[in-house]
């Protein structure tokens, strides 16, 4: 993976924690520290191929259904 693609990575993880955060009303400290303890982050990065060619919404649509799979409560 080259230095493109992994800047591509991190900016589209900070733009869907950023997102999930504003839809929850949650800051995007807690956004990140919930995704991260619920795999969301880690979802985010195994799925990437498939995941960023969807719109923002539905990446975090698809964060909560992961997450409650995982526990989350929201």
């Amino acid at each position: 993976m080259d230095k493109k693609e992994i800047f591509n990575r991190i900016e589209y993880v900070v733009a869907c924690v950023g997102a999930f955060a504003q839809r929850y009303q949650i800051s995007n400290m807690q956004a990140y520290a919930y995704l991260r303890r619920f795999t969301g982050i880690d979802f985010l990065l195994d799925c990437y191929a498939a995941e960023h060619t969807l719109s923002i919404d539905d990446a975090v649509s698809d964060l909560q259904i992961i997450c409650q799979r995982e526990g989350g409560k929201i």
